[in-house]
């Protein structure tokens, strides 16, 4: 397992680089590419990132100018803020056996890459990456605002229990850069659509509660999105809604991503181990955030989750 020094070090060596995303990409996976992808190039380095077909509308303006052209030949390829290769796009499959270098923060992460930088400790892969390209020279405004996006969209704009004093330290090193960071909290944390509000207010009239309403289930049926004629970046950090319940320590958010094919975000406090949950069910992440999918209809599906909390939580309540 390299540390940030030596992956500076590796990353000096590599020209000709590919950056890889992982499926629903979120603001730290882009930023993480972002940045590396703007690093390398500082460096002189031939570096870009591989399309991600489901970018969303927040997401899209950090990474366009550093998409790959078509038919650009790797030498060297990257890969941020992946903890399975199950989380590949499907146009990024073909590089799952030959990825040189990945950099995560997932517990779970599986331990593919001929090299691995992977620090669980971490808020998010943005905070390793800032030390990672600290480390290749001085952190430009250009970097400093993908990451900034990383680290402020994976820690809920420094709300989130995972946030540490690093995080701050970070956090703190990439303003003084003079990033335009409330416009990025702007976009990222203080604006909704009127799709995003009516897809809230029907997931959270449809919400069920279980295990002494300690437990939320909140569902998003492909129905609905067709219903609110949402798009994938309405329903952006959908995720996060059930923890804001009162006395809810374990949110469930079910995304039906084709027919009966259900994409689970688990939220949780102290008291439930979200990665241990989805562990269960083929997935992970993090103990207060990890994800799953499962294949079945809805009821089926939400009862392997609920068996899988009663698995890891002793005091579940059925």
């Amino acid at each position: 397992m390299l540390n940030a020094a030596e992956t500076a070090a590796l990353l000096r060596q590599f020209d000709q680089v590919l950056i890889l995303t992982h499926v629903r990409p979120d603001g730290d996976t882009m930023g993480c590419a972002a940045a590396l992808c703007a690093g390398l190039r500082r460096l002189g380095k031939c570096a870009y990132l591989l399309p991600n077909p489901e970018l969303t509308k927040n997401c899209t303006p950090y990474f366009r100018p550093y998409e790959a052209p078509a038919g650009f030949t790797p030498d060297k390829v990257v890969a941020v803020d992946i903890a399975t290769l199950g989380l590949l796009p499907d146009n990024a499959r073909p590089y799952a056996g030959r990825i040189d270098l990945a950099i995560d923060h997932h517990p779970s992460f599986e331990g593919f890459g001929q090299a691995c930088l992977v620090r669980p400790a971490a808020a998010a892969c943005g905070e390793i990456l800032y030390d990672v390209l600290a480390a290749l020279g001085p952190i430009t405004p250009e970097i400093a605002l993908p990451l900034y996006v990383a680290i402020s969209t994976d820690t809920g704009c420094f709300a989130y229990a995972n946030t540490t004093a690093h995080t701050h330290a970070v956090a703190a090193a990439l303003l003084s850069t003079g990033i335009d960071y409330q416009g990025v909290n702007k976009v990222f944390f203080r604006t909704k659509s009127r799709k995003q509000m009516q897809l809230e207010a029907a997931i959270l009239g449809g919400c069920t509660f279980y295990d002494r309403e300690r437990v939320a289930v909140l569902s998003v049926p492909l129905s609905l999105m067709e219903q609110v004629q949402a798009s994938e970046s309405d329903a952006e950090d959908l995720s996060s809604l059930g923890a804001l319940i009162e006395g809810v320590d374990c949110a469930v958010t079910m995304r039906e991503l084709s027919p009966d094919v259900w994409k689970f975000s688990v939220r949780t406090g102290s008291r439930v181990d979200a990665s241990r949950v989805c562990q269960l069910l083929g997935g992970g992440g993090h103990a207060a955030a990890a994800g799953c999918t499962v294949e079945a209809p809805w009821a089926d599906a939400r009862d392997q989750m609920l068996a899988a909390i009663a698995q890891v939580v002793p005091d579940f309540c059925r």
